[in-house]
């Protein structure tokens, strides 16, 4: 895959991320629907939904032979409970206690966290290229998602717990995810995190205890978007664009989530646009158009 693809398709992904929180966070507070059920059920229909997308193609094989290694059914299993269930999760549970700009902003920390690791474990060097991306994408969140006032921060305890949490689980998702690209394709790997991620929570919040009577069409839509776009697409482009790009890469160009949070809450909630927030648009939109332009590509971070 080409560079310029690999772009387009984290572009697209986060963008649909985005959109799914906010379409998420109407549903929490309009629509009363449980946290739990709804991370369960987006996870097993969109995985679902992804293996019978490869069952389709030419590689089918593909579906059951990532179960025959030992070694590699391990990482699987690793990577869709503490990675794809881990990112899903602690993402909701935040939102749900605080709200969904505390809970982006924090997970936007995975792009830190990511340099910080590679730096570490001397795999990657700390170039000024990463600071001048972390630091255009960590100042754009956070004027993109609190307008400028740290007043706006001041959210419950356990709402930054989660939130740090998914920073973390953002960060291991996009590392572990590319030894496993070494391997199979992206659809294999996500429709089974997927599917492993949503059996699991299925013990604590069974997908079919719903009361499916009082749900309206527009419930359903609602569902329908956040499970085949926020969900499904959203995290296939994701793991995607990890073939092209360095996972650096692909996590900081993934900011464009909180972007179309904001816009479609400007947009679709009516809500305006503060200067700073426009402050914020500016610099994640240099941060990308720098990396779309900066011809250094490199995947061998892990």
């Amino acid at each position: 895959m080409n560079r310029g693809k690999g772009i387009f398709l984290i572009i697209t992904g986060a963008i649909f991320w985005g959109i799914g929180g906010t379409v998420a966070k109407k549903l929490f507070q309009q629509y009363a629907i449980d946290v739990n059920w709804l991370v369960t059920i987006r996870l097993l229909i969109a995985g679902l939904l992804l293996l019978s997308v490869q069952f389709v193609g030419k590689d089918r094989a593909q579906i059951f032979g990532i179960w025959k290694n030992k070694k590699t059914s391990f990482h699987l299993i690793i990577f869709g409970l503490v990675g794809m269930l881990g990112v899903q999760y602690t993402y909701m549970v935040s939102i749900k206690h605080g709200n969904a700009a505390v809970a982006t902003l924090l997970q936007y920390l995975a792009p830190v966290m990511i340099i910080v690791y590679l730096f570490i474990s001397r795999q990657s060097p700390l170039t000024r290229k990463d600071v001048f991306t972390v630091s255009l994408a960590l100042v754009g969140c956070f004027f993109l998602l609190t307008n400028g006032s740290f007043s706006q921060l001041s959210v419950p305890s356990v709402a930054i717990v989660w939130g740090i949490l998914s920073g973390l689980a953002l960060a291991f998702y996009t590392l572990y995810a590319v030894p496993l690209l070494k391997q199979y394709n992206s659809l294999v790997i996500v429709g089974w995190a997927m599917m492993i991620g949503g059996v699991a929570l299925s013990f604590i919040h069974p997908p079919w205890q719903m009361d499916f009577k009082n749900l309206t069409p527009e419930t359903y839509f609602y569902l329908i978007f956040i499970i085949i776009f926020g969900t499904m697409l959203a995290f296939w482009f994701y793991i995607e664009s990890l073939n092209s790009l360095s996972p650096k890469e692909s996590s900081l160009l993934g900011s464009l989530e909180p972007l179309a949070a904001v816009l479609t809450t400007v947009f679709w909630l009516k809500d305006s646009l503060g200067m700073f927030q426009w402050i914020g648009t500016i610099c994640i939109i240099i941060m990308i158009l720098f990396l779309a332009f900066n011809k250094e590509s490199s995947t061998n971070y892990t």
